[in-house]
């Protein structure tokens, strides 16, 4: 089906996602259709349950470009529910984290409670007999729009689709595979945040984690120090849909090899004064020292070494997203552990030795886009089609990522 803006008929080129027009990222029309298409039914990454742990903890979070509130209600369940007043559509929950006892909207002081249910409005018999609401004004009929929740793992999930699937069978047995390897029962612990804008199409920073290719090339920290090869083991995994996906690999060697023949900018003379950034223990099952989890649409979980942390998308416009990171361990790690993971952060986040190549490079990518909407971005490497692989070589997960995009969005 094509989508119409305006007067400009929108078509997908070819029959295939080896191709993706340009004006996928920068169509408002398009953006618009994300919301209602991709986000509001999906399962949405919204906290950690180790974010709100008693009874009045509540956390800001986002379904798409959709403000929510998660809070922990006094019977212990968690509740995730729009954060906009029902009057005049004020955001009442101003604070990122923090514990109450109820919300009180800044503008006329309409009170909801941690379920999300209005329970006060100011003046609603009136004044001295003047005013007030209708007789037959029901306070029920007027919370913010409540999502389903489901929690795995000590991480919750949120959505607006009532009869969205078991959150099992929305990844599917390989991808519960690879999130119960993190998630594994264990109590977690928030070790800190980060929080970035950058100024790109938020499927740039989905495409980025599910692109390979660029990895070896692009960062050469990474490289340099051994840390990603293209020459090392590696594989690509997808679920059944191709929404969501996971790179693994195995760290190399730090030499040279037909791998950086055309790294054009590595550094074989660069050393690290704290060798101890890259002095990774195994903690998890099997040999990968780096699993990059994508699960549709809007989380990144990533296990780089020692450090995890998951990466919240928040799409701001067609042009601009917000990158929420929690950076956190397990509840039984030993103070040499939570170190070791506070030290390799430093690889991650904002100004990161690798990521923040990425941020840079996204925004780039949106300043050539914008330029030429009638153009086509090619995702060829690795070839046409859309299935696992043993290596890294390729952009396969893209075009599977695309291939569900298009099916939900009907292009």
């Amino acid at each position: 089906m094509a989508v119409e803006q305006g007067a400009v008929e929108r078509r997908w080129p070819g029959d295939d996602s080896s191709r993706v027009p340009y004006w996928a990222y920068t169509d408002p029309e398009i953006y618009r259709r994300e919301q209602t298409r991709v986000f509001e039914p999906a399962w949405n990454y919204v906290a950690l349950a180790a974010e709100v742990p008693a009874a009045g903890d509540f956390k800001r979070s986002a379904v798409g470009e959709t403000p929510v509130v998660v809070t922990r209600a006094p019977s212990g369940r968690i509740h995730v529910f729009e954060n906009r007043c029902a009057h005049r559509g004020v955001q009442f929950c101003r604070q990122a984290l923090g514990h109450t006892r109820k919300f009180t909207c800044p503008y006329h002081q309409w009170v909801y409670d941690l379920e999300g249910r209005l329970k006060g409005v100011p003046f609603e018999r009136g004044v001295r007999g003047q005013g007030g609401m209708p007789a037959d004004f029901d306070k029920e009929a007027h919370r913010p729009r409540p999502c389903v929740v489901a929690e795995r793992g000590g991480v919750v999930f949120a959505s607006f689709n009532p009869e969205a699937p078991t959150f099992e069978d929305y990844l599917g047995p390989s991808m519960v595979r690879f999130f119960d390897r993190v998630f594994d029962g264990r109590a977690l612990r928030v070790l800190g945040y980060s929080r970035q804008e950058i100024p790109a199409n938020w499927k740039l920073m989905f495409e980025n984690i599910k692109d390979p290719y660029h990895a070896s090339l692009l960062h050469v920290f990474l490289v340099s120090f051994g840390l990603f090869r293209a020459d090392q083991p590696s594989a690509v995994h997808m679920d059944e849909t191709g929404r969501h996906a996971v790179l693994v690999s195995r760290r190399g060697e730090q030499r040279h090899s037909d791998a950086t023949r055309d790294i054009e900018n590595l550094r074989t003379d660069f050393h690290l004064r704290d060798p101890r950034l890259l002095d990774p223990v195994r903690e998890f099952p099997g040999d990968a020292t780096v699993v990059m989890q994508t699960l549709w649409p809007n989380l990144i979980v990533q296990q780089q070494s020692n450090t995890l942390a998951m990466r919240h998308i928040v799409p701001l416009g067609p042009e601009r997203f917000r990158l929420d990171w929690t950076f956190f361990g397990y509840a039984d790690d030993d103070e040499a552990m939570v170190q070791r993971r506070l030290r390799q952060a430093n690889l991650m986040g904002p100004a990161g030795y690798v990521s923040c190549d990425d941020s840079e490079v996204m925004k780039m990518s949106q300043e050539g886009i914008r330029e030429a909407p009638a153009a086509s971005g090619v995702m060829e490497m690795g070839g046409r089609e859309s299935h696992d692989e043993d290596h890294m070589v390729t952009e396969t997960a893209i075009r599977a990522f695309y291939d569900y995009y298009r099916e939900v969005m009907e292009l």
